[in-house]
């Protein structure tokens, strides 16, 4: 589904991934761990095709088409999903206004009609139901006066809505606490299936608790410099990251 060779990318100039390869197969959940500055949350914008960010060699290839000419909404249309970590407010556009305009919108893209209102309203409420949302939740303007788990829940509910083929979530479990962590990564493992694939970007080995990767992976320094099973987060919230350091510089 996903697969990234030798990626070298900066953001203002500055070097920040530095050859990073990584394949994601559908039915897949891959985390990506790694200290801070290590190019974790650039890896996720480039995926997704944020413009500020420049690719200087490799590439990115989605379902076997080379994405790195594709604008970030072409590649959110083609079934890339990231949610961010600071997600932004919008005053006045509800939760519910902005995720029709967003599923018309992508309907669109691939020659369809808008999605009938009945059958807009149905699937909202299936989804809303799914992640335990309060429905006076969706009349809010988006993300406004929202806390920090209460951004999440609404990105993971935009993701639930979307079904994309390609979620990735940055960092989703900061500042979470822990029923805020429980009801996020419920909803993520309730929309897992064979047909899609997840890539979680996390410093902590806690949300690994309870969304379960299949492979982890290290991001050091701008590469890939180990990969493994979920065994490697435990070692790594067990050791930190300075093994991982060492053994890079050995």
């Amino acid at each position: 589904m996903l697969k990234i060779n030798n990626l070298h990318a900066s953001v203002e100039d500055k070097s920040i991934l530095k050859g990073v390869n990584l394949e994601v197969k559908p039915g897949e959940v891959h985390a990506i761990m790694g200290p801070n500055g290590s190019g974790k949350s650039t890896l996720a914008a480039v995926i997704a095709g944020k413009e500020e960010y420049e690719v200087e060699k490799g590439n990115i290839l989605f379902e076997g088409e080379d994405i790195e000419e594709l604008s970030a909404e072409e590649r959110a249309h083609k079934g890339v999903f990231l949610s961010f970590q600071y997600p932004v407010e919008i005053p006045g556009v509800s939760v519910t206004n902005f995720i029709k305009t967003a599923i018309n919108e992508s309907r669109k893209a691939k020659g369809l009609e808008d999605m009938p209102a009945k059958d807009m309203l149905k699937l909202i409420r299936e989804k809303a139901d799914l992640l335990e949302i309060d429905r006076k939740f969706l009349s809010r303007s988006l993300n406004e006066g929202f806390s920090g788990g209460e951004k999440k829940r609404n990105e993971i509910f935009q993701m639930a809505m979307l079904n994309p083929k390609l979620a990735i979530l940055d960092e989703t479990d900061s500042g979470l606490d822990i029923d805020a962590l429980r009801i996020v990564a419920n909803g993520v493992n309730k929309l897992k299936s064979k047909d899609n694939a997840v890539v979680v970007i996390t410093h902590y080995q806690r949300l690994l608790d309870h969304i379960v990767p299949d492979f982890v992976h290290v991001l050091y320094n701008g590469k890939i410099v180990k990969s493994g099973t979920k065994e490697l987060a435990h070692e790594l919230e067990e050791k930190g990251y300075d093994w991982i350091k060492e053994e890079v510089n050995a």
